[in-house]
């Protein structure tokens, strides 16, 4: 008999419950009376407390389809898991003194970076660990997808998508902040769906007068509303020379609630317009799973399976190059995937086209047109020149 754990940890996303579907699929397809599953409930806080139940196949059957986590989550930062908790407890100790309990072979962890570290922790006490990617940040490293990730860019790229039209009604300038604190995956791709005019993402420090100048500039030509997508983690240029310390200090001085808030402060001091502010929130972790995801997950949750029935443990499952296969605990634990500011998506030499034709026609060169029509570093819009801090 295999007896196998899982719990959902962190916070939650969209696809939890699919990845669940799959693995419980895998599982027990075809040895369904050698497979005993135990839900944890809550996350490592179940773990930690003893709190589980044993579950059977088909309590995970029609599940694929729905959000949230059927076995419920929390956060338990792994920066603090060393530390006791309000009983006095051991954390570490406990989880393991409860896998051992349960007779468990294999802990299922659903997690992102946080809830990683603390399954690797676990994996190199001697338990047998195998992890599911989860996220809607996109940032663990050694996948090149989490599952919850695409549906976050179908529900901020609609938040993009209705703030055009209410903008444009208005003329005004509108700030959508979304999620990402450490990287700006998901509001680079909402963003280039939404077609947002500035896009700001935490890899990429901004420069407030640049980015007040193109606003104005674009007013000046016509144009009667301008969105901004913009990460929760962006930070100034000016802020990046200031220790950590200080620029805690700064901001909590300042009373912004959030990165959006004060953007539109900044902008609000240079830019002769209404600035208005919109924080989708939680409303990108909730609902349920776009149909990509439902395809991610089962495939995910069945290659779970597979590494736990060939006790391949220590491992998480990735995609690779649209492939599922899996990675050390250890490679998985490594610095967070943050975006690459050298890849394609981030910056390109990219052709105003019309200005290029216009030269055309008055009879200019092709390729010297070309040349010309280049504009400054940036991604390719033709209704936005996009501000990289990088090209002064």
């Amino acid at each position: 008999m295999i007896k196998v754990g899982i719990l959902t940890s962190g916070g939650d996303c969209q696809g939890l419950n699919g990845a669940m579907y799959g693995l419980v699929k895998g599982l027990t397809e075809t040895n369904k009376d050698k497979v005993e599953i135990y839900g944890i409930l809550d996350g490592y806080t179940g773990l930690i407390n003893g709190d589980y139940k044993k579950m059977k196949p088909e309590e995970f059957e029609n599940i694929l389809n729905l959000g949230g986590s059927i076995l419920g989550n929390s956060r338990q930062p792994f920066k603090k898991i060393n530390e006791p908790d309000e009983k006095g407890r051991n954390k570490v100790e406990a989880m393991i003194s409860n896998y051992k309990k349960m007779e468990l072979d294999c802990l299922v962890v659903l997690g992102g970076n946080g809830s990683h570290k603390t399954a690797n922790l676990l994996s190199e006490k001697g338990l047998n660990i195998v992890t599911l990617p989860k996220t809607i940040d996109n940032d663990i490293n050694g996948t090149d997808m989490t599952f919850g990730f695409q549906s976050a860019i179908d529900i901020a790229t609609r938040t993009l998508d209705e703030l055009h039209t209410t903008a444009k009604s208005h003329g005004r300038i509108m700030i959508a902040e979304i999620m990402g604190n450490k990287a700006g995956w998901l509001t680079l791709y909402s963003g280039i769906a939404g077609k947002a005019d500035v896009i700001l993402i935490p890899e990429i420090p901004y420069n407030i007068e640049k980015i007040s100048q193109y606003i104005k500039d674009k007013l000046k030509n016509g144009r009667k509303h301008i969105i901004l997508a913009v990460a929760e983690g962006i930070i100034s240029q000016e802020e990046t020379k200031l220790p950590k310390k200080e620029l805690k200090q700064k901001r909590a001085k300042d009373g912004y609630i959030s990165a959006g808030y004060r953007l539109e402060a900044e902008l609000s001091e240079k830019i002769d317009g209404e600035v208005r502010v919109v924080v989708p929130g939680h409303i990108q972790r909730g609902g349920n799973p776009c149909a990509f995801d439902r395809v991610l997950t089962s495939r995910i949750g069945v290659k779970g399976a597979e590494l736990i029935l060939n006790k391949q443990y220590g491992r998480m499952v990735a995609v690779q190059s649209n492939n599922i296969t899996s990675v050390p605990l250890s490679t998985a634990v490594e610095k967070p995937k943050r975006v690459d500011t050298n890849d394609e998506i981030i910056g390109y030499e990219f052709v105003n086209l019309g200005r290029m034709m216009e030269m055309i026609k008055d009879g200019k060169d092709a390729n010297e047109a070309l040349e010309a029509a280049k504009g400054n570093y940036g991604r390719f819009n033709d209704a936005a020149k996009y501000i990289d801090p990088r090209k002064e």
